[in-house]
């Protein structure tokens, strides 16, 4: 696994950063220097079969086990912050130890049934074939693809989150920021709109929100839910 450090993460509070499919660890160039101003250390990696690392497949239980590796290696981080799938693996992470005290997730994924059938749509490729893909998954790993969905998992997590999604993402919709935001006990939700699933990574104002949660401060909205209230924004 190719690790990438900004600052001295063994001297300083670091922030861990988890990008998404198809990505790599400099996809968060642009946070770097607002993250090393405020103080904070930086360790970025690429996943395997991605960027430098080794691997030609991976998934998303495997990148929490490798973020959790990194993580573990450098000791707990100030916070982790993930994009996309980098997002959802950083849950999965969260949700089975403390290895960061905060978390930023930037238009996560919730449910990863609901990313694959897009992607499929995307591709064009069958639906049957899909579900064969999930059947050897769940034959290999012996874990059912449901068990990955957020909300089963992010109820456990003690650590404050800042859901951070676009309301016209068109790769991973908004509703999965919004049930991560709702099954989070300390979570709340950051939406924006007109920057989609790639662009709300580098946009200043969401990285200028994203320091003053990492500072303490109280952003976004919390999203609740009761039995007379399937949802609603607080």
């Amino acid at each position: 696994v190719a690790v990438y450090t900004w600052g001295d993460p063994s001297r300083e509070p670091y922030v861990l950063l988890s990008h998404g499919w198809s990505s790599h660890a400099t996809r968060f160039s642009n946070w770097i220097a607002p993250l090393r101003a405020a103080g904070l250390a930086v360790v970025g990696f690429d996943q395997l079969g991605h960027g430098q690392s080794s691997g030609k497949r991976t998934n998303l239980p495997e990148f929490a086990q490798v973020l959790a590796a990194v993580a573990k290696r450098h000791g707990e981080a100030r916070a982790v912050i993930g994009h996309s799938l980098g997002g959802g693996a950083a849950a999965l992470m969260l949700a089975e130890a403390r290895l960061a005290e905060r978390a930023i997730l930037i238009a996560p994924v919730a449910d990863p049934m609901g990313a694959a059938s897009r992607f499929s749509q995307l591709v064009g490729l069958a639906e049957k074939l899909g579900r064969r893909l999930f059947d050897a998954y769940e034959t290999e790993h012996r874990l059912p693809v449901v068990s990955l969905q957020a909300y089963r998992k992010v109820s456990a997590i003690a650590a404050p989150a800042l859901i951070v999604h676009d309301l016209a993402d068109r790769d991973v919709p908004w509703s999965d920021g919004e049930c991560y935001a709702r099954y989070w006990p300390q979570a709340r939700l950051f939406s924006t709109s007109g920057l989609g699933h790639h662009r709300i990574v580098d946009d200043a104002v969401v990285i200028e929100a994203s320091l003053r949660f990492l500072a303490g401060a109280q952003v976004g909205e919390r999203v609740v839910s009761s039995l007379n209230l399937p949802f609603g924004i607080a």
